[in-house]
């Protein structure tokens, strides 16, 4: 674990999962700004989750790309073919942690649907890294 506990892990592992109920809550209720920001906030913890598991550490940023890209310590080709299949997904999943909070941008039901489907397809990404380390 690299000095950190396997406690720390599941606490953001946690708070990832929550982030992605919340994500799906404010959809239903027609809070497309919050599903947003909270799909954006699933997939940056779960990346962060799995990188404090696979490498001991984590960058203090909110770039999903870059969390990404630090992951190709692990994994090199999947990380890249992840991020080539992803990438202007990513983009728009990263742009949404600041977008949905302080910018006049009024994101619809099918942002939403799209946020929440790119954020799943990240933590079901992480899980298939840990996986793939023996890990879960």
């Amino acid at each position: 674990m690299f000095g950190r506990s396997k406690d720390e892990v599941e606490l953001i592992r946690k708070r990832a999962t929550a982030f992605l109920d919340v994500a799906k809550y404010s959809l239903n209720q027609g809070g497309y700004d919050i599903s947003a920001f909270s799909a954006e906030q699933a997939a940056q913890l779960s990346l962060k989750s799995t990188m404090l598991e696979l490498i001991g550490d984590f960058p203090r940023t909110h770039s999903i790309i870059f969390l990404l890209g630090e992951l190709r310590r692990v994994d090199e080709k999947e990380v890249d073919a992840f991020i080539q299949k992803h990438k202007r997904g990513l983009h728009n999943l990263e742009d949404a942690y600041l977008t949905s909070r302080y910018f006049y941008k009024i994101f619809d039901r099918e942002d939403g649907e799209y946020l929440i489907s790119l954020a799943e397809e990240v933590v079901n990404f992480c899980e298939k890294l840990r996986l793939s380390m023996g890990k879960g």
